[in-house]
């Protein structure tokens, strides 16, 4: 919403500003120049991409669109999510998990946590992380590196489709040069015709040039800019899973391995300690 918001600031600062100084919309409407500029934009986008970063980029846009999914809700069911694991951990031992980390789908502990329920990537991360240890194959201080490694791999993923668009939105001013250009051509075409039909034509070619830099630095390289901040929540919200389960597995405490992660988020973000008392106390009342 926010995204969809922002665009129509700028539209309506632009085209209102435009009026105010006498000009007319219809002056601005000329879809020959928006299919040169879109595209051409929109191939060479597809020339530079694979079919998977096209489709990563089709998420990110949609999820920039609809803001981003890690709320301070969002890591009050994880930290809710993994304490509970701990516990059950500490009493019964790794392999009682073994039902819940196979299919976390099927788990009754997910299941009271939607909101990390919904999201495969967290769901598949943290199984990621506990399946290895369960059925023996690395020890539990060694897990970290196999995080690490995941880590690096996800933010690798994120930068790919913004980098696409980042560079279609540098792209775009000389787009629409390039039709500015050919609507001087077809100027020169008609050089000798009445005045007002060449100021129309010279009109329509400096429209192509406005469209190019308006939709570049409007619209293409802001949300480029959303995409790559919701990639940054993204990889802290991951990296704070990670934070929590390498401080369970290397011996601490439950409570204080939600801790180091509670610690590292952002103020905006962090429950305070009596929020996080009040989740650890309705976690233990409903597992008892």
């Amino acid at each position: 919403m926010v995204v969809i918001v922002g665009c129509l600031v700028v539209c309506g600062c632009v085209l209102g500003g435009f009026m105010w100084a006498g000009g007319h919309i219809e002056a601005l409407i000329h879809p020959s120049e928006v299919l040169t500029i879109g595209g051409a934009s929109m191939g060479a986008l597809i020339v530079m991409s694979s079919p998977a970063v096209l489709k990563g980029l089709v998420k990110g846009i949609l999820q920039a669109l609809k803001g981003s999914p890690y709320s301070k809700r969002s890591y009050e069911e994880t930290f809710s999510a993994l304490y509970e694991l701990f516990r059950i951990a500490r009493r019964d031992g790794l392999l009682a998990l073994e039902g819940h980390i196979a299919d976390p789908h099927k788990s009754a502990v997910f299941a009271k946590y939607p909101k990390l329920a919904a999201d495969h990537h967290a769901t598949d991360f943290i199984k990621g992380a506990f399946g290895p240890v369960i059925d023996g194959s690395v020890r539990p201080e060694d897990v970290g590196n196999l995080m690490d490694i995941e880590l690096k791999a996800m933010e690798e993923e994120h930068h790919l489709p913004i980098g696409v668009l980042s560079k279609t939105a540098d792209g775009l001013p000389g787009f629409g040069i390039v039709a500015a250009v050919l609507g001087i051509v077809i100027t020169m075409g008609h050089i000798d015709g009445p005045p007002a039909e060449i100021g129309h034509k010279v009109g329509a070619a400096l429209v192509g040039t406005f469209l190019g830099i308006l939709a570049s630095y409007g619209f293409f390289a802001p949300l480029a800019g959303k995409m790559e901040l919701i990639g940054h929540e993204e990889g802290a919200y991951f990296k704070t899973i990670a934070c929590v389960l390498q401080g369970f597995f290397n011996g601490m405490q439950p409570k204080m391995a939600i801790e180091t992660g509670r610690r590292g988020l952002s103020q905006d973000l962090r429950p305070s300690p009596e929020e996080m008392e009040a989740l650890f106390k309705a976690v233990d009342s409903g597992g008892s």
